[in-house]
């Protein structure tokens, strides 16, 4: 299999005009045994919001790095879950992205912000 760094994907999805933060994670995939999934807030600036958006992020991110990089799923969401101290809560992006349920979420900043990642995702 190939190792592909999350950070190294984020970087090519934030290198992107319209999106403003990304958060990556590998989540579970009956084929590839993991895929990328990803999690991007858009700037004000972002002109589309919709498929086109997303198929442009996927396309960035195999010209940048390698098509073997390209996220399986890019969802667009509002905000990202974090803690007081401003760290990206992964874990729960991973839980999201294979369906189950959430783990602890008392160290979020604001734990209501997975109906909007929820919403987002659907």
């Amino acid at each position: 299999g190939h190792r592909i760094s999350t950070a190294e994907v984020e970087s090519a999805l934030v290198g992107h005009s319209g999106v403003a933060e990304a958060a990556v994670v590998g989540a579970s995939d009956e084929t590839t045994g993991q895929g990328i999934v990803a999690f991007v807030i858009l700037t004000a600036e972002a002109k589309d919001t919709g498929a086109d958006l997303v198929a442009e992020l996927k396309a960035e991110v195999s010209r940048e790095i390698s098509p073997i990089a390209r996220p399986r799923e890019i969802h667009v969401v509002p905000e990202l879950p974090k803690t007081r101290s401003g760290k990206i809560m992964r874990r729960l992006l991973r839980d999201v992205a294979e369906g189950r349920e959430l783990g602890d979420t008392s160290t979020l900043v604001d734990p209501n912000v997975f109906e909007a990642i929820r919403a987002g995702k659907s």
